[in-house]
């Protein structure tokens, strides 16, 4: 990992976010930077007078790993200029398949509506049209099930939400 300065790191995230745009995904990571090394205690008497700087990391996950520290007093205009790279690196993003999200709520709904219908089970108990009886009612006893289960994860949904 490179530790560069705040200009040098733009450059390096736009290109990182071009090299990305057709495939792969760009890590950015903020941490407060310590000077003692040591981990951070969070207290109640710290009164927030002291300032930390900032530590802002980029990879794509193999071997692009760059840094830059940010002290407290850069901040406002390190972020201006991190938003506008952001903004202008977000135009190259893959867009939603919403044809998939439309079929899958679809056949949610159609599953939903054969929950509601009820299956006629007519025939003869004996005879000719015994098996398309028989079938029907198996296919009534699994829809039974499926209302049962489905009411089941209802109630446990609506649980869930109470607390």
């Amino acid at each position: 990992m490179q530790l560069v300065d705040n200009e040098t790191f733009f450059k390096q995230l736009s290109t990182l976010f071009q090299s990305s745009s057709k495939s792969g995904s760009v890590w950015l990571t903020h941490k407060r930077l310590l000077n003692e090394g040591g981990d951070a205690h969070m207290s109640s008497e710290d009164d927030g007078s002291q300032e930390y700087p900032c530590l802002v990391h980029a990879t794509d996950g193999k071997e692009t790993k760059f840094s830059t520290v940010v002290q407290a007093a850069d901040l406002e205009k390190f972020h201006a200029s991190y938003g506008a790279v952001l903004k202008s690196s977000m135009g190259n993003l893959r867009k939603r398949d919403k044809k998939r999200e439309k079929q899958r709520a679809e056949a949610a709904a159609l599953k939903k509506r054969r929950l509601q219908e009820e299956i006629v089970v007519e025939g003869p108990k004996r005879g000719a049209g015994r098996r398309k009886r028989q079938r029907k009612m198996k296919a009534a006893q699994k829809l039974e099930e499926a209302k049962k289960r489905a009411q089941e994860r209802e109630e446990a949904k609506a649980r869930a939400k109470a607390p």
